[in-house]
C-alpha cells in the first residue's frame, strides 16, 4: 500500500518509514493536518496514519475535514495522550484505528496488515459485485469445483439461443442455473416465464403452454395467451420436462422445431421467439430407451447439458450455503442469530442431505425459530440428522476454552469491521492482550 505518515515529530516519521517500507510498503510523510490536506489532494494514498496533536491542524481536526471528502482512505490515529474517549471520538468521525503510544514495531505491523486485508476484500468484493451484476446470477452460493463447472457452462451458453437441458436431482438448484442462463444472456430485459410439467393434468397443461381462444372447451370464456407467447423474446423454463406427456411432447417439439404455437381451438398458428431451458430430474436417456419420452424431442432440447451434483457430493459447500441461509431468514424473520455453532455445522456436513439444497434450507430456518440463543447448535436440528453425525465431540477443558475464546475474538472483529479497540472493549481485554490472542490463534493472517 502506499502509506503516509502524518507526525509532527520527524524522527517517529522517520522510524515509521523504515518499518513500513521494510514491509514492502510505500511511504510519504506530513508534519501536520494541512500539509497532509495537500499532499492527499491529488489521490492515490491507500493509508494515513495520522498524530492526534499536531500543531496548525490537528489529527481530529484533519480527520473531519478529510472524511467529507468523496474519495477516502484509510485512516489510523496515533497519540501519546489518547485514552479510551478519545480513541471513540476518532472512530465516530471516520478512523479506522486507533494505537496508543508508544508502541512497538510489531503493534503497528498488525495495524496496518489488517488494514491491508481490509482494502484487499474491499477490492475483491467490488470485483466479485461486478461479475455479479455482468452475470445477474442469482443466488448461486458454492465453491465446489462441480459447482463452478456448472456456473461457467452455463454462463458460456447463455449468449446463444441452443436449447439447454439441466439435469440432477430435486433441490439442486436447476431453476437458479437456468435463470443465470437468462440474466447473463441477450434476453436478461425480456420475460423469464416457468412452468412445472408435472404439476397440472395434461388439459390444462396444453392450455397453459400454448393458449386457448374462446369457446375452446367449457369455461373457455376469453382468449388466453399461452405461456410460449408470454415468454416471446424471452425465455421458458420447463422444469420436469421428463413429467410431460406423451401427446404433448409432440405439440412441444414441434414448437421448438417451427418457432411457432397454435392456440386450443384457434385456426392459425402463432410465431413465437422463446430460449427454451429444461430441467429434469429424471434419466431421460433411459426414458428414451423404453418409450416413455420421444428421442427426437430428446435430442432437441439436448443440445447443451448442465448436471447439477446432489449436495452429498460436494459437502465442501455445505458451510457457505448454511451461512447464506442463516443470513436470508434472519432478515426475512428480523432475527440476529450471529452463527451456527461449531458442533452443529459437523452435523450439517455429515449428513447426505437427500432433498439437497432445499432440504438444507428448510432446516436452517427450523433452527432459527428454535433457536433462543446467538448461535444455532447441535440441539437446534432435527434428530435425524444428530442420529448420523459423527462422534467429534472431546473431553479436553483447555481445547474447549480455546475454541470457545477464538471464536469469541472472531465474532467481535467481525461486529466490530476488524477494529481491534471496539473488539477489545466488547471482549472485556486490554488493547494489548487482545493483540497477543490474534497472534497466538493466527488471526491477524
Amino acid at each position: 500500500m502506499k502509506i503516509l505518515i502524518v507526525d509532527d515529530e520527524p524522527a517517529l516519521r522517520h522510524t515509521l518509514s523504515i518499518i513500513l517500507s521494510d514491509d514492502g510498503h510505500t511511504t510519504a510523510s506530513a508534519c501536520n493536518g494541512e500539509e497532509a490536506l495537500a499532499a492527499l489532494a491529488p489521490g492515490g494514498v491507500d493509508l494515513v496514519l495520522c498524530d492526534l496533536r499536531m500543531p496548525r491542524l490537528g489529527g481530529l481536526e484533519f480527520l473531519e475535514r478529510y472524511t467529507q471528502r468523496e474519495k477516502r482512505a484509510l485512516v489510523i490515529m496515533m497519540s501519546a495522550y489518547g485514552d479510551y474517549d478519545t480513541a471513540i471520538t476518532a472512530m465516530q468521525r471516520g478512523a479506522y484505528d486507533f494505537i496508543p503510544k508508544p508502541f512497538k514495531a510489531d503493534e503497528v505491523r498488525l495495524v496496518v496488515q489488517k488494514a491491508a486485508e481490509r482494502e484487499r476484500l474491499r477490492a475483491r468484493v467490488q470485483r466479485l459485485e461486478g461479475e455479479l451484476s455482468a452475470l445477474a446470477g442469482g443466488e448461486i452460493v458454492g465453491r465446489s469445483a462441480v459447482m463452478r463447472t456448472a456456473v461457467e457452462l452455463a454462463r458460456k451458453v447463455a449468449p446463444h439461443p441452443s436449447a439447454t437441458l439441466i439435469t440432477g436431482e430435486s433441490g439442486t438448484g436447476k431453476e437458479l442455473i437456468a435463470r443465470l442462463i437468462h440474466d447473463a444472456g441477450p434476453r436478461a430485459k425480456r420475460p423469464f416465464v416457468a412452468i412445472n410439467c408435472g404439476a397440472l393434468p395434461e388439459a390444462l397443461l396444453e392450455s397453459e403452454l400454448f393458449g386457448h381462444v374462446k369457446g375452446a372447451f367449457t369455461g373457455a370464456v376469453v382468449d388466453k395467451k399461452g405461456l410460449f407467447e408470454e415468454a416471446h423474446r424471452g425465455t421458458l423454463f420447463l422444469d420436469e420436462l421428463g413429467e410431460l406427456p406423451l401427446a404433448l411432447q409432440v405439440k412441444l417439439l414441434r414448437a421448438l422445431q417451427e418457432d411457432e404455437v397454435r392456440p386450443l381451438g384457434a385456426t392459425a398458428s402463432r410465431t413465437v421467439d422463446v430460449r427454451v431451458v429444461a430441467a429434469t430430474n429424471r434419466d431421460l436417456a433411459a426414458d428414451v430407451k423404453s418409450g416413455r419420452f420421444r428421442d427426437d424431442l430428446y435430442y432437441r432440447i439436448n443440445v447443451v447439458t448442465i448436471a447439477l451434483p446432489p449436495l452429498r457430493e460436494r459437502r465442501e459447500d455445505i458451510p457457505d450455503l448454511a451461512s447464506h441461509f442463516l443470513a436470508r431468514h434472519n432478515k426475512r424473520m428480523s432475527l440476529d442469530v450471529q452463527e451456527i455453532a461449531a458442533g452443529a455445522m459437523r452435523v450439517l456436513v455429515g449428513y447426505a442431505w437427500p432433498g439437497n439444497v432445499r432440504e438444507l434450507e428448510n432446516v436452517i430456518e427450523r433452527a432459527l425459530v428454535l433457536t433462543t440463543g446467538s448461535a444455532i447448535e447441535p440441539e437446534h436440528l432435527p434428530e435425524a440428522l444428530c442420529a448420523t453425525a459423527p462422534a467429534t465431540v472431546g473431553f479436553s477443558v483447555k481445547k474447549e476454552t480455546a475454541t470457545l475464546e477464538r471464536n469469541l475474538i472472531q465474532r467481535a472483529l467481525a461486529a466490530t469491521e476488524g477494529n481491534r479497540t471496539r473488539a477489545a472493549h466488547l471482549l472485556e481485554l486490554s488493547h494489548r492482550a487482545l493483540l497477543y490472542k490474534i497472534r497466538e490463534y493466527g488471526l491477524g493472517q
